[in-house]
């Protein structure tokens, strides 16, 4: 998409800061009945404070609560509990569509009789705006999406592709501070998603509006989102940037959800007040923080490709290789010590290796990527009862 910098119009004063003009949403609960007569907590005391300006990822399983927590932001779903503010306005309380926010969802729901141009003129007609405005509204969006010669066309003379950016410039359109975005990219293929992912993120840095997306894509979420809100069971599991989620996981859960990595329990021992493990017969590994350890036990999670058979990491003990899979990019070797698998990804070259099922290997790990991981809490997703 194009360089140029275009700015929404009437965006609000940079001297005020990012935070006092972002949205929060303070102790949100909702739950819905099962057809048991049970609960079903899809919010469970969820707090969040988005920023101003930047791109929000909402992340979790089907079931988490993401898609209703985004429906309660634009007044498509009411908490039982909880507010919503943008700055300092509340919000949760304002019906809809008078709220200063837009949605994007997965189906484009375009009018297919109308052009282009037409569907993205409908929300600034419907909010009364001149003839003239319209059209100049019109005219900035479908530059903004790179559309302008293409207003005439209708929904079905565009690809996929196409489609999404004029949804995005038909909710652009109406000058909301926030754009709410609901799996918008799931029913295009891989290539273009991934296409349009590039676009949408260039999208929200030039406009400069806050982005709050829905998706249970990891690595969707990774490549797009400034911050990340991992949700599990209707409860936020962590908050970070994607380097902080990826590299630092809290829970057990987040280390599993995000990516590939290998999670170990494993004895744990206090050594000169360090929180130290032994993977198999290894040798004693000081961990780079300290968890709860109740049962005496200790969680870690450790990622593939910070693994490595050459020698040029502290060992973590020596093992079997059980099995290996070419990547072209990498080797991804499944390695046994004793009762643990570890999961290693090798990065050319490969040639100094003995990479054959077999063959037996030492693991190495730099200490400080094992991450400890804080016990789980006790979820309840399902509770009995009646509202």
């Amino acid at each position: 998409m194009s360089p140029e910098p275009l700015r929404i119009e009437n965006q609000r004063s940079a001297t005020t800061t990012a935070r006092e003009n972002g949205l929060s949403i303070a102790r949100a609960t909702k739950a819905f009945e099962t057809p048991e007569g049970g609960l079903v907590h899809a919010l469970d005391d969820v707090s969040l404070d988005i920023r101003e300006g930047e791109f929000f990822v909402l992340l979790g399983p089907s079931g988490c609560g993401k898609t209703t927590l985004l429906r309660s932001i634009a007044g498509l779903e009411v908490f039982d509990s909880g507010e919503i503010y943008l700055g300092t306005d509340r919000i949760d309380q304002i019906p809809a569509h008078r709220r200063p926010v837009n949605t994007v969802f997965q189906s484009y729901a375009l009018f297919p009789h109308l052009t282009v141009a037409q569907n993205v003129a409908f929300g600034p007609q419907m909010d009364g705006l001149s003839r003239a405005a319209v059209d100049a509204r019109v005219a900035e969006m479908l530059a903004l999406v790179q559309l302008e010669a293409m207003g005439s066309r209708k929904p079905s003379q565009l690809s996929g592709g196409q489609q999404q950016r004029v949804t995005l410039a038909r909710a652009l359109a109406k000058d909301p501070r926030v754009l709410l975005l609901d799996e918008p990219l799931a029913a295009l293929d891989l290539k273009l998603r991934r296409q349009m992912q590039a676009e949408l993120k260039d999208l929200q840095q030039r406009t400069g509006l806050t982005f709050v997306f829905v998706t249970h894509d990891q690595e969707e979420a990774l490549a797009l989102g400034d911050r990340i809100a991992v949700l599990e069971h209707g409860r936020v599991a962590q908050v970070g940037t994607p380097q902080e989620i990826y590299e630092t996981p809290e829970t057990r859960f987040v280390a599993d959800f995000i990516g590939e990595t290998s999670i170990l329990t494993l004895p744990a021992l206090r050594e000169d007040g360090r929180l130290t493990v032994r993977v198999a017969d290894g040798p004693a590994v000081a961990l780079p923080r300290d968890v709860p350890t109740p049962d005496g036990t200790v969680t870690i999670a450790v990622r593939p490709e910070r693994l490595v058979l050459d020698g040029t990491a502290p060992p973590l003990g020596t093992g079997t290789l059980t099995s290996m899979v070419y990547m072209g990019t990498d080797v991804r070797c499944t390695v046994s010590l004793g009762d643990v698998e570890l999961r290693v990804r090798v990065a050319p070259p490969y040639d100094a290796l003995d990479l054959r099922p077999g063959a037996t290997v030492t693991v190495g790990a730099d200490p400080r990527s094992l991450r400890p991981l804080d016990p789980e809490p006790v979820a309840a997703p399902v509770r009995a009862g009646s509202r």
